[in-house]
């Protein structure tokens, strides 16, 4: 009885997370981080002469780099905990997990703290991606070996 008396009261007691609120958060700063990619991808286009195909990975560098360089003066973890999911999803939260990693643990040096702990969060994501797209490409060659997809 006192396990179920306890839960009421924490139900109680904690407060409601304003969801609707968090929502439109992450839906406008995530479409903010994205409309400056483009214009970073524009940029590219325009100046530099790429495609829309090779614009791609110059951008995602410069979103990451961009990134990184705002966790570093510590605007990042502001406009995380302000958007939440809206600044962790686009690619510009994977070069904030990997780099925050590294500041946490540089106090023990560049080799062992730096180094060592640069890709400890964002390690996964690079692992399960390359196996990922392994098998997605696996996939799609067997399914075009036996004729149901063309190439």
């Amino acid at each position: 009885m006192e396990k179920e008396q306890y839960k009421q009261l924490e139900q109680n007691v904690t407060p409601k997370p304003p969801i609707l609120k968090n929502v439109v958060k992450a839906f406008f700063i995530g479409g903010l981080i994205c409309t400056i990619g483009q214009a970073v991808s524009l940029f590219y286009i325009i100046f530099f002469n790429f495609t829309e195909a090779t614009a791609g990975n110059p951008t995602v560098a410069t979103m990451v780099f961009f990134a990184m360089i705002l966790t570093g003066f510590g605007l990042y973890k502001r406009i995380g905990q302000f958007a939440g999911a809206g600044s962790a999803v686009p690619v510009t939260g994977f070069g904030n997990a990997v780099i925050s990693a590294a500041i946490e643990h540089r106090s023990e040096g560049l080799v062992l703290g730096v180094g060592g702990n640069i890709f400890k969060l964002a390690g996964s994501v690079v692992l399960f991606g390359v196996v990922s797209a392994f098998f997605v490409a696996l996939i799609k060659y067997i399914l075009v070996t036996i004729g149901v997809v063309s190439w």
